[in-house]
């Protein structure tokens, strides 16, 4: 019997529970924990109604290592699948090693009090994962994640030596909101608003937030302005395939979006420095957070589609070729099928899959890894069997961007 515990109780956590539960003969067993049980009662409601499958759920402070030992001694999990905030994957990696559990999750480690994103902290537990002949799988999301399984499989497949590596992510959807965020708001601004930083030739060259724009023809979606930025995944890449030259992280945003977000910033409600109002210090960006649109309400006014993908320039037979691999997701025929949009959908499938992994020992490796360390191909095959399938198409030449 597989048992899992999934934490937190938000749109990626719904998603990878609806697929779980469409695969009952592989999650046997499903408890759902969140510090916000009112979350977990509606999920749990949903997956009943739909599936008629009866999960568990519990109420939990993840950053409470004690009480998150406690709920895997309850139900003793094989596998904790982390959708929490990054804020937490330290505790809750350290409770797995508590209870002896195998690990898993979709973002890396931050510091609450600074926007720093690193895996230094979570490889440091390698050895620890090793002595308990434990696994502990970071970045199972799209970006992270299918976005690292792209490179490692044109690695394997296409190319002898990738030289050049950009990753497009592409959200053409529109929810209808003057201005709401397709994730947790406070994840997403502290993502986009710290400064630049992309790989070459052996260094790191960072600059100002947004401040490198470019317009591309997304497949299935058109031409969009797209930043340049700094995402996790390059930072293991550039790890773990040594030939790199260059490696880059874009993403697209409207002008209404970057406008909106000036205007916060300017007014410092973006901050996540401590601030005093009535006696008590508050976080703006937390506050702001509360008061902007929830994301998991945007599925069903949410139109248009996504495109994210990985574009590699590099030798095979000692020949340039560049090769664009990518997945087009549709908001809503992801919201008839689990009741959310797109963005949530293309983390929560890539979870549930690498959640699958582990549990029938198709990647199980002593140890903490991330996705390109394993064989790309049974990840690959997978996403096309659950709702995600890619294209791969040779372009004439390397992006000139």
């Amino acid at each position: 019997m597989s048992k899992i515990l999934v934490i937190g109780a938000g749109g990626v956590s719904s998603v990878a529970i609806h697929k779980m539960a469409q695969l009952s003969n592989d999650f046997k067993e499903i408890t759902l924990a969140s510090k916000t049980i009112d979350n977990c009662k509606k999920i749990q409601k949903q997956i009943k109604k739909k599936y008629n499958c009866n999960i568990n759920i519990e109420e939990l402070d993840a950053d409470n290592i004690s009480e998150t030992s406690k709920i895997i001694s309850k139900y003793t999990p094989e596998l904790v699948v982390n959708l929490a905030l990054p804020y937490q994957d330290l505790n809750i990696m350290q409770a797995c090693l508590n209870k002896n559990v195998n690990y898993l999750d979709t973002a890396n480690y931050e510091p609450r009090d600074e926007a720093k994103f690193e895996y230094k902290w979570q490889w440091e537990l390698n050895n620890k994962f090793k002595e308990k002949n434990l696994m502990g799988l970071l970045g199972s999301g799209f970006d992270p994640g299918v976005t690292n399984v792209y490179t490692a499989y044109i690695k394997k497949h296409y190319l002898d030596e990738i030289h050049y590596l950009d990753i497009l992510d592409c959200n053409g959807g529109d929810h209808g909101q003057h201005f709401a965020t397709n994730f947790n708001p406070e994840i997403n601004i502290r993502e986009i608003t710290q400064k630049s930083k992309f790989y070459k030739n052996g260094k790191w060259i960072t600059g100002d937030p947004l401040s490198k724009k470019i317009e591309f023809d997304f497949p299935e979606v058109g031409k969009r302005n797209m930043y340049l930025m700094y995402h996790e995944e390059l930072e293991s890449l550039v790890k773990n395939f040594r030939d790199l030259k260059q490696a880059r992280f874009w993403m697209t945003f409207g002008d209404q979006y970057l406008n909106y977000l000036n205007v916060l910033q300017n007014v410092g409600l973006t901050s996540i420095k401590p601030i005093k109002f009535k006696n008590m210090d508050i976080i703006p960006l937390e506050f702001l957070k509360e008061v902007l649109p929830d994301p998991k309400t945007l599925g069903k006014n949410t139109e248009g589609k996504t495109c994210i993908g990985t574009i590699i320039s590099g030798l095979k037979n000692k020949k340039i070729k560049t090769i664009y691999c990518y997945n087009v997701c549709d908001h809503k025929k992801c919201f008839e099928e689990v009741e959310s949009q797109a963005v949530s959908y293309t983390t929560g499938v890539p979870a549930m899959i690498g959640s699958l992994l582990i549990l029938n020992k198709t990647w199980f490796k002593p140890g903490v890894w991330n996705l390109e360390q394993f064989d790309p191909d049974p990840f690959l095959d997978a996403l096309k069997l659950y709702g995600l399938p890619n294209k791969i198409v040779e372009l004439d030449k390397p992006i000139s961007f």
